[in-house]
């Protein structure tokens, strides 16, 4: 959707742009393909994951090998742009990784921090398919880089939106506290950790590096986050990220795909999973 939209706002769909839209397919794929294997996930989608299945090894390699096939289908269609796009993604979705797998060792993370792995992690593949979408309908590198940054805004916006989930009250078909189970320091948590006492960042750093396999403590954990603020700020910057994009999108032609960018913006805020 954002591929499509993004070259329908600035020119209008053709070839080039399923091309974009086929290989952000592939490099998605091959990503949550590894993620699973990553994080040693059992299903995806409500189903068995490959690494379930098949074992790690087939998993790495059938995500090496969707990977390898989209970016085949760039060079074979000679969109070499589309190439640098995705390419800069992938590398920027690794290190994203890496980062946070070592920020959890750790439990160091600051509020800066946390927005670069998100940047990286989940937004650099949103504003590339901005980007692809924008490069197959128009040559003007200023409006790509502007359909880049509207992606990044947003999917740093989609990232706090999937953190807060971990936190709620309501069944989106995931148990809560995953992230905490993980060690992954997201933003609510960084909040409260950052306005509470030496005692109280002592009993929180505990529970996340010690106790973070006890439901009993982590649900403890959530309830604490939800009643000092966590939540509530977490939202009020998601809030600011999400009018940055739209703010940037109102400099862009007015026309139904406009429209439908903005509407696509609400829903990234508003889903319900």
């Amino acid at each position: 959707m954002f591929v499509l939209l993004s070259a329908s706002l600035l020119g209008g769909i053709n070839k080039n742009s399923y091309v974009a839209a086929a290989l952000i397919e592939l490099m998605h794929t091959a990503s949550l393909v590894h993620d699973d294997i990553v994080d040693d996930a059992n299903e995806r989608r409500g189903f068995f994951s490959i690494n379930a299945l098949w074992k790690n090894k087939v998993a790495v390699l059938v995500g090496d090998y969707l990977l390898a096939q989209g970016l085949l289908i760039s060079v074979e269609s000679k969109q070499f742009q589309l190439l640098k796009i995705m390419s800069s993604a992938v590398k920027n979705m690794s290190e994203g990784e890496l980062l946070q797998i070592q920020k959890a060792r750790k439990l160091d993370i600051t509020e800066e921090v946390y927005y670069d792995i998100i940047k990286q992690k989940t937004a650099s593949l949103i504003a590339s398919s901005c980007a692809a979408g924008a490069a197959s309908s128009t040559d003007d590198p200023e409006l790509i880089q502007k359909m880049y940054d509207y992606g990044e805004y947003i999917g740093i916006a989609f990232q706090m939106k999937d953190d807060l989930f971990d936190y709620g009250s309501k069944d989106i078909g995931k148990p809560r506290g995953i992230d905490i189970k993980e060690k992954k320091m997201t933003l609510p948590l960084i909040y409260v950790l950052n306005n509470s006492t030496k005692s109280q960042k002592r009993w929180i750093l505990n529970i996340v590096k010690n106790q973070n396999n006890n439901k009993k403590k982590v649900n403890e954990l959530i309830q604490y986050i939800r009643a000092h603020g966590g939540i509530e700020y977490t939202i009020e910057k998601m809030n600011e990220f999400k009018a940055k994009a739209d703010n940037l999108l109102m400099t862009l032609p007015e026309n139904i795909y406009r429209k439908s960018l903005l509407d696509l913006s609400e829903f990234v805020i508003n889903r319900a999973k």
